[in-house]
């Protein structure tokens, strides 16, 4: 089962930094690629690796809504049902979140036949489960590479009472309608943003914020999942974002995303995208 997450859970946190630690020392490696046609960085495919999928919920996707990456009501956020949630080996950190994965069923009587293939946006972390052995229910347990998929999405490759199928996936493209989203929370003192509806490689590795009255670019520091973080004082200001690719290394600039009398508890959309 995914995992399930609330703003307020910091006890959750705690838990995800202890997960996280073992991720970085037993993250699979991965190699993404992309390519340059001019001035804008494309994303690129990745080759064809194998895993398994599960998947959590029913046919609602009641059950994924929320999740480690922070990305609230999935409908309204614009990932919708193809969504998964992600062993430790994949999810590296928070890192993926917003990646996005081309799967088949595979070498199984419970895929449908031609083997259509599905998208999905990496959304959750699919925990270890250490009572159950790794290949007997503990199928997120490192180093395994596993998808726990919303039911919806698992639905469109196989049978659902299969529970379990091997597929094939590679990483993708993501294709996002518009401009990258930024969602607000926080304080006077502390800027919290979530990073939504990211194009491309569709991961963050970097971001950086100034508001209008000043000259200087504010690092932020990853907070968890897609969320990243400035202590300073930034209201009444007209902020603009810097977001770097995590998988191309690509650098853009949203310039003054939102206006000057911005609230936590907002959304507000850039004009830019990666590629």
């Amino acid at each position: 089962m995914a995992f399930s997450f609330s703003f307020h859970s910091w006890n959750i946190i705690n838990f995800l930094s202890i997960i996280i630690s073992f991720s970085l020392m037993t993250m699979e490696s991965t190699v993404t690629q992309a390519a340059s046609y001019g001035s804008v960085v494309q994303f690129r495919p990745s080759s064809w690796k194998l895993a398994h999928a599960t998947f959590y919920g029913d046919e609602t996707a009641s059950e994924t809504m929320g999740g480690a990456c922070g990305y609230g009501n999935l409908f309204d956020s614009g990932y919708g049902t193809n969504t998964a949630a992600l062993s430790t080996t994949l999810f590296n950190n928070g890192f993926a979140c917003g990646a996005c994965f081309q799967m088949k069923c595979v070498s199984s009587k419970w895929c449908y036949k031609y083997s259509p293939s599905i998208t999905v946006t990496a959304t959750n972390l699919c925990p270890p489960n250490w009572a159950q052995d790794s290949n007997n229910g503990g199928w997120c347990n490192p180093p395994r590479t596993h998808f726990d998929l919303a039911k919806p999405a698992f639905m469109k490759f196989a049978e659902w009472k299969a529970g379990i199928v091997p597929v094939t996936y590679r990483r993708v493209p993501c294709a996002k309608p518009g401009g990258i989203r930024f969602k607000f929370q926080g304080n006077g003192y502390w800027l919290l943003v979530y990073v939504m509806n990211v194009a491309g490689g569709g991961d963050i590795s970097k971001m950086w914020v100034r508001g209008h009255k000043s000259s200087q670019w504010i690092s932020m520091s990853h907070n968890w999942g897609a969320s990243y973080q400035a202590f300073a004082v930034l209201g009444g200001q007209s902020l603009s974002f810097k977001i770097q690719s995590y998988s191309t290394k690509e650098i853009i600039t949203a310039s003054y995303v939102t206006p000057s009398n911005w609230n936590v508890g907002m959304t507000y959309k850039a004009s830019v995208n990666f590629h």
